[in-house]
């Protein structure tokens, strides 16, 4: 039976931006990807809000801010409320982008799109999948069959493959690479073989790449002469993607003796470079064939640096000597600590700037690369400071009555909670009771004792009204009563030993 099938592109459509499509099979919508841009455009969200209640489905494919960066506002602000789909290495890096992201945009400024708590809720919401694991959809998506497949161009990066009744089969491939990389294996295009809908980008349609060997080269070579040159090299990288198989190449080049870089120093830097590295670690399976023959057969994880320094901070980079080479996010160089050393090192010719990605325009990255040879332009310096004087005392003036509040209208609450309960309590002690109960023997106050609302606090018995003995304890155990010099006498004279 064929099915009714419709795409509609929220971003990510004849431009350069954020991915985010809706995509309605029959009566079943997925919502795949939920990309933000590095400036935060409302549009995507503006788009995204329309449709947000609709969605049944999410389907995420790599896990940087480009194909999950809106997820958190949508979760948190928007109120999405369905089954998140991602692979394991998905969920894990991109908590780490995430986190990441927020962390650099804090340090700098009032950063309030989203926090940490609601990255931390929309990330629960993920079911983690593995590689070829197929899931059949139930309710509205009966019928309905969900498999990811790997895409080749980060760390679980996914093309998701969906199929009705076994029969109509849509793949939604973006950003795939078909060519093995020194820490991924390439796609599986066999397993895609005539799909009734391909939905897939362009972005590297007319790109001629050369050959990793010529790219390595030209990247040693670059490295090499500034260094030498006693000059420091920034590279602006991501959090948690394509980072790694740099820091994988540059950390074997500087074993190689015969390069002659063990005397240079090599960091990285982000806010969450040592969970990065951990989670690598853990995540050998999801690798290229190679790295997984050299763990299985030497026991040697590829993802145990030798010489790589792992910073969190401006601080913990200082204390690496230089000329140094520095990996720091973020690659559009809009935020983090790519910016800042950016910003530090790009007056003086000795030190080299080098940009990974072709981040999207508008951003400084993407300037430079479009403009290299033109003067670097002005640039706007963010940072938090300190509040001083007249407006440190405005500022708690401002957070003392924010307070006084709250806590009004916590008492409020409190006092209506309150009112209630005892206009409650009047009601039960006003009604008569139904009927007495009657015993053969006096119970112990009987006759005076009322109903009420709240529990007692003496221990009715029913049927006898003899009371049991409480025993006390305390710290050390039961309290045991004093005996006096006549009673023991009397005991030691039946014949118990005393001690």
């Amino acid at each position: 039976m064929t099915s009714i099938i419709k795409l509609t592109t929220l971003s990510g459509v004849q431009e350069e931006s954020a991915l985010c499509y809706l995509l309605q099979v029959d009566e079943f919508r997925f919502l795949l990807d939920c990309g933000w841009d590095e400036h935060f455009s409302m549009d995507i969200i503006d788009s995204l809000r329309k449709h947000v209640h609709q969605i049944d489905a999410v389907l995420l494919s790599h896990p940087d801010p480009l194909h999950l960066g809106a997820l958190p506002y949508a979760v948190g602000k928007l109120g999405l409320n369905c089954a998140i789909y991602a692979t394991i290495p998905v969920y894990k890096m991109g908590q780490m982008f995430m986190y990441d992201l927020y962390q650099s945009r804090h340090n700098t400024e009032d950063f309030t799109l989203f926090t940490l708590d609601d990255v931390d809720a929309a990330f629960d919401k993920i079911q983690q999948l593995k590689f070829s694991q197929i899931v059949n959809l139930k309710g509205k998506g009966h019928g309905l069959s969900i498999t990811p497949l790997p895409a080749g161009h980060m760390i679980g990066g996914t093309i998701w493959k969906i199929v009705k009744d076994g029969e109509e089969e849509i793949v939604y491939a973006v950003d795939f690479n078909h060519k093995r990389e020194i820490h991924l294996n390439g796609c599986s295009l066999e397993m895609l073989s005539r799909p009734s809908l391909l939905i897939t980008d362009s972005f590297n349609a007319t790109y001629v790449q050369p050959r990793r060997k010529q790219r390595d080269e030209q990247l040693l070579t670059n490295v090499l002469e500034t260094l030498r040159g006693d000059g420091n090299v920034l590279i602006a990288v991501d959090t948690a993607g394509r980072v790694l198989e740099l820091a994988q190449l540059l950390d074997q080049i500087w074993r190689t003796k015969d390069a002659g870089l063990g005397v240079y120093s090599l960091a990285l830097l982000n806010n969450v470079s040592y969970n990065v590295v951990e989670f690598s670690k853990s995540q050998v399976e999801w690798m290229s064939d190679k790295l997984m023959r050299c763990f299985e057969d030497k026991r040697n994880n590829p993802f145990q640096f030798r010489h790589l320094s792992l910073c969190h901070g401006l601080s913990d980079l200082a204390r690496v000597p230089s000329p140094k080479v520095v990996l720091a996010s973020q690659p559009d160089l809009e935020c983090g600590f790519s910016r800042d050393l950016f910003i530090q090192w790009c007056q003086d010719p000795k030190n080299s700037i080098i940009l990974t990605y072709r981040t999207t325009p508008g951003t400084l990255a993407r300037f430079l690369i479009d403009n290299p040879s033109d003067k670097i332009p002005e640039i706007e310096l963010r940072k938090r400071v300190k509040l001083e004087g007249k407006e440190l005392e405005e500022y708690l003036e401002k957070e003392k009555l924010k307070k006084e509040a709250a806590k009004k209208l916590e008492q409020s609450k409190e006092a209506d909670i309150d009112s209630s309960d005892e206009s409650d309590v009047e009601e039960d002690i006003d009604q008569p009771s139904a009927h007495k109960t009657k015993h053969d023997l006096m119970m112990k106050g009987e006759g005076s004792r009322k109903g009420s609302f709240f529990k007692q606090a003496k221990k009715s018995y029913p049927m006898f009204p003899a009371p049991e003995e409480r025993i006390k304890w305390d710290e050390y155990g039961e309290i045991i009563k004093y005996v006096s010099k006549t009673s023991f006498s009397f005991l030691c004279i039946r014949g118990i030993k005393c001690v």
